[in-house]
């Protein structure tokens, strides 16, 4: 018997179909159900059925298809290509499509996949207008770093990779705004509105306050709108983030340092950095105020071997700034540092200093002004000559002969009516102007008297008539300054104030007394806008340019102590001297003293200009 003799009824899976069998396969494939992915269906047909048969469910299927699968690269590629091909005919009945393909995650990709999102982003807000606002804050929101990204942002410096990702972004803004001009106003308007909070991490706010001055370097035309952006939401971290606060932080942390077990310095030792601040809205303000110093010192600064061009837009852009200034900076009340980017800038060239001044004094001069306005004007002109020392004593004295002159006519026409109504309100200006007078030459005292020249000066200036005029102006004066300018002019004889000194403060006691407060009319609500700048980061810019007070040695010994508070961080290098020519909340206490020995203790006339006792 054969071994292969009988057949066995199970079949070989090596054995192929019968032809009938082959036939049937294919008859039951052909009956199936079958949907083919959005992917299979690509952009184009989806777009073609969408315009030829007026169905947009492809079209909605693609775009949730966009927005949750996990493209990889060369799908990117594809997608943006086949888009670009159709991009005349994604009309805006297409925007949740074209709003998906522009919200495509481009980072971190291949140059490949960059360059074609690039591609199509500019062409298709160039075919239609209607996507440049989608567009423009997609961009725009690039600019803004994630919450975790701390580490990428250094005091507002980015780090490679980021940097990298901002060019692309920059990139495409150049070449939207060279080819589409409406898009000025778009995002002007999108960089507005997407200004990070104030409250937000500093990284977060010194990114984007960083990717707008590039802007504003790449396209001088938005250098005007862009800067008084920056300074507005400048004031807002300004105002949250008050000096005292900053102060009593700061005395914290000496104090902690100062309970710590003494250790002895090295001498090779580097010199000691400025330490970030622990007030949060402070340091966000340093970092922000050390991008924007940086800014301003390239575009204003001069440069060797410049051209005519490059000197005429420095120009334009100081003439920029200073229109900011008179709209932005100038109205707003008691701000403590960002007033200090016009210090800045005017630290880089004479003319600046001058061109400023001048720009001060016509606003003070101009009946037109507001009475308000002026009275902020004058303690800018009266802060800007004590501190700065770019400025030369020639420009101090001559501006001490304007306000002279200008204080002496409105005393000379000042008729019958106005000599009997001395109030505050109405001779505000008047007032002001003769507190800067005060102020100024207790502050400069040391540079004022140094020879008889300056001395034949001070006596020019008829200060005794300003002092005993009816309208009485040391008694509006702020009490430190009054005391102050008091022993500067009894010292070398030019005008005898105790007086009236003396006289005012039983006027006030008598106030005090009888309704157990100061009146608000009774001093004027004065700050003055160049106190000294605490931030440290930025203060490197202002330091170098910045004059410190230092009491004048009065000769009269018995009754005028000159006192010179100096402090000694451990640390510290030198000698540090704590500028206490006006506190800020001695000023602000000095509406609300109400008991008669805190009140004899600050308006004590023994002290010289540093007056306030500790």
């Amino acid at each position: 018997m054969s071994l292969y003799s009988s057949k066995t009824g199970t079949t070989s899976i090596l054995k192929s179909f019968s032809s009938a069998d082959r036939e049937r396969a294919k008859t039951a494939a052909l009956n199936k159900v079958r949907f083919s992915t959005p992917k299979e269906k690509g952009i184009v047909e989806s777009v073609r059925v969408a315009l030829e048969d007026h169905n947009f469910y492809l079209i909605k299927e693609f775009t949730y298809f966009i927005q949750e699968a996990d493209l990889c690269d060369e799908e990117v590629v594809t997608i943006m290509s086949d888009a670009r091909k159709i991009v005349h005919s994604l009309t805006p009945d297409f925007a949740d499509l074209v709003e998906a393909l522009l919200s495509l995650n481009w980072k971190k990709r291949c140059l490949d996949a960059i360059q074609a999102y690039s591609e199509f982003t500019v062409d298709v807000m160039i075919a239609h207008n209607a996507y440049i606002h989608i567009g423009i804050t997609k961009l725009i929101l690039n600019w803004i770093p994630n919450d975790q990204e701390s580490a990428d942002w250094i005091n507002g410096s980015p780090s490679e990779r980021v940097q990298a990702d901002l060019e692309t972004v920059h990139s495409l803004l150049n070449r939207i705004l060279t080819a589409v001009p409406m898009a000025f106003d778009v995002v002007i308007d999108t960089i507005a509105a997407k200004f990070p909070y104030f409250k937000k991490p500093a990284h977060v706010t010194a990114g984007y306050i960083h990717n707008v001055l590039w802007l504003m370097e790449s396209k001088p035309v938005y250098e005007e709108l862009l800067l008084q952006l920056v300074l507005q939401k400048l004031l807002i971290l300004d105002v949250n983030a008050p000096r005292d606060e900053i102060e009593e932080l700061r005395e914290e942390v000496d104090e902690d340092e100062a309970d710590a077990m003494f250790q002895m310095d090295d001498i090779n030792t580097s010199p000691k950095q400025p330490q970030a601040l622990d007030h949060p809205i402070g340091q966000m303000l340093d970092i922000c105020m050390l991008k924007l110093f940086k800014f301003l010192d390239d575009k204003c600064r001069p440069v060797l071997n410049s051209n005519d061009d490059q000197r005429v837009a420095k120009n334009r852009f100081f003439k920029t700034l200073i229109h900011i200034f008179d709209e932005v900076l100038l109205p707003s009340h008691n701000i403590h540092h960002v007033q200090f980017v016009v210090f800045h800038v005017c630290s880089i060239r004479p003319a600046y200093a001058e061109a400023f001044l001048s720009s001060l004094w016509q606003k003070v001069q101009n009946p037109n002004v507001s009475p308000l306005i002026r009275h902020v004007t004058v303690s800018y002109i009266a802060s800007f000559l004590a501190r700065a020392k770019f400025v030369p004593l020639s420009t101090i004295t001559y501006y001490l002969k304007e306000l002279s002159n200008w204080a002496n006519t409105y005393i000379n026409d000042s008729d019958e009516f106005s000599s009997k109504n001395c109030s505050l309100k109405a001779n505000m200006v008047f007032f002001s102007v003769c507190q800067a007078m005060f102020y100024l030459i207790a502050f400069r005292a040391r540079d004022l008297t140094m020879n008889e020249k300056n001395l034949t000066l001070l006596n020019s200036l008829q200060l005794s008539r300003l002092a005993m005029c009816h309208f009485n102006p040391l008694r509006y004066c702020l009490p430190p300054v009054a005391t102050a300018f008091a022993g500067v002019t009894r010292t070398y004889q030019l005008a005898y104030c105790h007086t009236v000194l003396e006289r005012n403060a039983r006027r006030k006691l008598a106030t005090i007394y009888g309704h157990e407060k100061l009146m608000p009319e009774e001093t004027l609500d004065t700050f003055f806008p160049f106190d000294p700048y605490i931030l440290p980061l930025s203060g490197k810019y202002i330091q170098p340019n910045y004059l410190v007070y230092k009491v004048h040695d009065l000769d009269e010994s018995a009754e005028c102590v000159a006192t010179e508070t100096v402090r000694r961080k451990r640390g510290d290098s030198e000698m540090v001297e704590e500028d206490d020519f006006i506190l800020a909340d001695k000023r602000q206490k000095l509406s609300d003293l109400s008991k008669s020995q805190l009140f004899d203790k600050q308006f004590y006339y023994g002290t010289s200009p540093g007056f306030n006792q500790q």
